[in-house]
């Protein structure tokens, strides 16, 4: 089965970032050294950031006094953020970009910006300015905390769909204040016209393809199969056409409520693993952390009701949802089982048997509080469990019981392959969010 045209609908604008070089006059005395030719280094460093930050177009200039900044600052309305590249000290420019209220990623140049980096960055954040810092001899960190910029663009520039029978204005207005997202209500009649008249050609190849890539096929028929196939081609079609990224349906409440005639667990199944975002139980707030993690790690987050088990020192996800390419659209499948949906043993779901001896980061938005909270544990099994949901991923935490006497901020986490910790920390250290760690 061909993969959907993410692509199309992916946010395509570049982020704008202010690229800010500032160093004194090479004539003066100071770090790194009098006589530095700060000129070629700048030129070395622009070209690499431009080469690794396809998603951003840098706006070069030099800053070296208080003046500088503050004219750089006055005629910037447009742009996105800045990149501060402290190349030298004295500059006084420094503290000004810190201190303006406006996102900054402030890098450290070792062995040049040092002093002024380490007086400007720690204060910054005290004063809940909307920084980030790296202090790296890796150019490669520099790289991926400036992709942030882009991610953000992204998710400001995205449309989530919310299929719920509830008013959620209030809800619909805080993730544009927050997160600038734009969220949509969609009514479950409309989820049904798209499923209705899905393409059932494209309903056919998905449900074949889903049924040939499986280990197993236990409960559900092929018809019930297809059923699922015709939503997440429904499904698809209502991202199309409203040019959106995502989609959070109240498959629990509408499918029980006879609102729905299949669970949407498959059709998540795909979109997260080509780039988009389906997420369960109309919760935005999981459905807005998958879609800030896809666009800052390139790979989907699986939404689950944790449970903690003290006596093994796990956490353990469990969800009838799950993807399959953890790694990223491009990445290999992992080995899955077509199974029911666990609760009510009706229509189809998955059970992912997800790589093992990884770490992973799971985190979730609070957008009314304004912080992300944010802990990390390594995948140790994929339990085989009847109770409760049909995937569940078992991973070690280091301390299980800190965990869960940390627990706040409601059930459902959004987990991620790989160590995030840091690219989540620039994002919402631009963001403006404060990162709350559990465990």
């Amino acid at each position: 089965m061909a993969a959907p045209p993410t692509a199309s609908l992916l946010p395509q604008d570049k982020a704008k970032v202010r690229l800010v070089f500032t160093h004194p006059d090479p004539k003066l005395e100071g770090w790194p050294y009098q006589g530095y030719d700060y000129e070629s280094r700048k030129a070395k460093y622009a070209a690499k950031l431009r080469e690794g930050c396809p998603g951003i177009e840098f706006l070069p200039e030099t800053a070296a006094t208080e003046a500088d900044a503050k004219r750089i600052l006055s005629r910037d309305a447009e742009v996105d953020g800045y990149l501060i590249y402290m190349f030298g000290i004295p500059a006084q420019a420094n503290p000004v970009f810190a201190y303006s209220g406006r996102p900054a990623l402030l890098v450290d140049d070792l062995y040049g910006g040092t002093g002024s980096f380490l007086g400007a960055y720690p204060k910054a954040r005290t004063k809940g300015m909307p920084v980030a810092g790296v202090s790296s001899s890796r150019f490669e960190d520099i790289i991926q905390a400036a992709n942030a910029f882009a991610a953000i663009k992204k998710l400001r520039g995205s449309t989530m769909l919310q299929v719920a029978e509830s008013d959620q204005t209030k809800a619909v207005a805080l993730y544009g204040q927050t997160l600038g997202l734009t969220v949509r209500q969609v009514r479950a009649e409309e989820l049904n016209q798209a499923y209705e008249s899905a393409d059932r050609a494209e309903v056919r190849r998905s449900a074949k393809g889903w049924i040939e890539r499986a280990d197993r096929v236990i409960e559900p028929s092929a018809a019930e199969i297809e059923k699922s196939a015709a939503m997440y081609v429904g499904m698809h079609d209502l991202l199309a056409r409203n040019k959106a990224q995502g989609i959070a349906v109240d498959c629990l409440r509408l499918f029980y409520g006879h609102k729905i005639t299949a669970y949407p667990c498959l059709g998540f199944m795909q979109l997260n693993d080509d780039g988009l975002v389906g997420a369960c139980e109309a919760d935005l707030q999981s459905a807005s952390t998958m879609l800030m993690l896809a666009y800052l790690t390139g790979r989907p987050g699986f939404i689950s009701d944790p449970v903690i088990d003290t006596s093994n020192n796990q956490i353990i996800y469990a969800h009838c949802v799950a993807p399959t390419k953890v790694l990223g659209p491009d990445g290999t499948s992992t080995r899955y089982e077509i199974r029911s949906h666990s609760e009510d043993r009706k229509g189809a779901a998955i059970r992912s048997l997800m790589p093992l001896g990884e770490m992973t980061t799971t985190l979730k938005i609070v957008p009314d509080q304004k912080l992300v909270v944010i802990h990390r544990a390594k995948t140790v099994a994929n339990l085989e469990e009847d109770r409760a949901c049909r995937t569940k991923l078992a991973a070690e935490v280091p301390d299980a019981r800190k965990l869960l006497n940390d627990w706040d901020f409601g059930w459902h986490r959004v987990t991620v392959y790989g160590d995030a910790k840091v690219q989540v920390e620039t994002i919402t250290g631009l963001m403006g969010l404060k990162l709350v760690e559990e465990g």
